[in-house]
């Protein structure tokens, strides 16, 4: 039986078990705010919590109320969180690191009635939020709200939090998610099995992941809670310092994303890079080879996973307690519980071991059961993604016989060459392997004979002309299949990414159409044609 929210699980362990750790960082994690690095238990966060409590419901902040926090990843993020989770009340996670028009876009959106931000941040606010928008330092008194709302306990089905998509091809969409949503996130990042399964009151879960997305809000901190483990929350990603901060951290679990292993393994050796205590590390996305070498060489074996934003902790697979077929993005099988189907572009499944979107749900009688609530105000944009009563994921996934997931692409990533499905992944992948190469985008570009044409947008600091494209050309027609191959390239000074650092994938798009009818781009095609007459 779920606890209804995330206070009752953070608070059930403040009054058992008030001497256990909670949050804390080590001196080598480099914290600028923490040089010497912080701790707190669960009784003395529950002390900071309970006054921060006391001063929203006197400044009339309560059940249906909506603040914005940009607070990064500290403790404090987690004691207003918790605060206003109490009283029934949802927050708006932000990424500092956005421009003045996104934040005005999401405030606006949101209808957030408070801003809590650093100092630091003082000119985005001032230039991004609403003028008459009440906002304050942590630390400060609480402004009034324009509205008050009397508190009230949170239940399960309220807002918990409002987090954005990422917007790849449009605006950002704000997500409504539940307590139960994050209750039921947690419940399957505590309760999975084999390697995976947790103790309780003794794990710690070190994360340099953003508490605006759902991987460290949910799995890290109220996975944590649950548990009576400890969060250790980093500001952001350091290889410099990672495994010492890993060892002095004590923790159990370490969670990543698929570049992070890559820029490991590119590090000289480093004595705490096997003295630590971790089981396991948490990392969806990382590249089938860099994960057997990263294992070898740290014997510290990688968990992967996946979900969304909308799907929680419901419509997901992890190979936890699943033995996955070296040398391929095996993401494991589906919780127990998860309803899915793998379907081609008519709507219709396709068998084991062909790709096909991935639709989801929960079984029983309510397919939405611990996925997001819906897009805010956008009632026709949440019907679209829940067409037919399956969640479309906009994931190109295959399936095996053994019920075990790998992934190919997102199905706006796909390249439809002649009647093949190409991965943009797999291109993306073996140019960035490329020496010459910075980083490297691909996208689908239309070809009256093909119907669609592989493009890549290449990032060097070599020379940029028609030699250097085929000389790129012949070294790829040694990793990849002949179709595979960009019949059009393009270099660039940078790729367009939203604030969170995701590739904006519709902006590529609309790229490479404007760069074959400017002529800016290289046509390769005749001389991919030359290398696969000459395999």
């Amino acid at each position: 039986m779920l606890l209804p929210t995330p206070f009752h699980a953070f608070d059930r362990k403040a009054q058992t078990r008030p001497d256990l750790p909670f949050v804390m960082a080590p001196a080598s994690a480099g914290l600028p705010y923490a040089p010497e690095g912080f701790s707190y238990t669960y009784g003395a966060a529950a002390e900071q919590i309970a006054a921060l409590r006391v001063g929203y419901v006197a400044a009339g902040y309560g059940h249906g109320s909506r603040v914005a926090l940009i607070l990064q990843n500290r403790p404090e993020f987690l004691f207003h969180w918790l605060a206003l989770n109490a009283l029934g009340a949802s927050i708006v996670p932000v990424n500092a690191d956005m421009r003045p028009d996104e934040l005005r876009y999401q405030m606006e959106k949101s209808q957030a009635e408070l801003m809590v931000a650093l100092p630091e941040f003082d000119a985005l606010v001032a230039a991004g939020c609403p003028g008459d928008m009440p906002r304050c330092h942590p630390g400060d008194a609480i402004p009034p709200a324009k509205a008050p709302r009397p508190a009230a306990e949170g239940q399960p089905g309220d807002e918990c939090a409002l987090l954005f998509t990422s917007g790849s091809t449009g605006m950002p969409k704000a997500c409504i998610l539940s307590n139960y949503y994050f209750m039921n996130v947690a419940d399957w990042y505590v309760s999975t099995e084999g390697m995976g399964g947790l103790a309780e009151d003794c794990e710690v879960s070190l994360t340099p992941l953003p508490f605006f997305h759902m991987n460290a809000l949910g799995c890290t901190a109220v996975g944590m809670m649950v548990v009576g483990g400890c969060i250790v929350a980093l500001d952001r990603f350091h290889a410099s310092r990672w495994w010492q901060t890993v060892a002095d951290s004590g923790a159990t679990i370490v969670h990543a994303l698929g570049v992070i292993p890559a820029i490991l393994l590119q590090l000289p050796p480093h004595p705490a890079e096997t003295a630590h205590e971790a089981r396991f590390a948490f990392s969806p996305g990382v590249d089938a080879a860099h994960k057997i070498e990263f294992e070898r060489r740290y014997g510290l074996p990688i968990l992967e996973g996946w979900a969304m934003t909308e799907t929680g902790g419901t419509g997901v697979t992890c190979t936890f307690g699943v033995d996955c077929p070296p040398g391929q993005r095996c993401i494991g099988v589906a919780r127990s519980g998860m309803d899915w189907r793998l379907v081609d572009d008519e709507g219709r499944d396709v068998p084991p071991g062909t790709p096909g979107e991935l639709w989801v749900r929960a079984k029983g009688d309510d397919p939405h059961k611990g996925f997001f609530t819906g897009y805010l105000g956008d009632e026709k944009a949440t019907a679209e993604a829940w067409e037919g009563g399956w969640f479309h994921t906009g994931d190109v996934m295959s399936v095996d016989a053994e019920g075990r997931f790998y992934f190919v692409d997102r199905k706006k990533s796909i390249v439809r060459r002649s009647g093949e499905n190409i991965s943009a992944l797999e291109v993306e992948m073996a140019l960035i392997a490329d020496p010459a190469v910075k980083t490297a985008a691909v996208t689908p570009v239309a070809d009256d004979t093909r119907g669609e044409e592989v493009f890549a947008f290449v990032v060097t600091e070599a020379a940029a002309d028609p030699a250097a494209a085929n000389a790129l050309l012949e070294r790829l027609a040694a990793k990849l299949s002949y179709h595979k191959l960009p019949g059009w390239l393009a270099y660039t000074e940078a790729l367009p990414v939203s604030s969170t650092n995701k590739l904006l994938r519709g902006v590529l798009k609309s790229d490479a159409a404007e760069a074959v009818a400017s002529g800016r781009a290289f046509d390769l095609r005749s001389e991919k044609t030359a290398l696969r007459k000459k395999a």
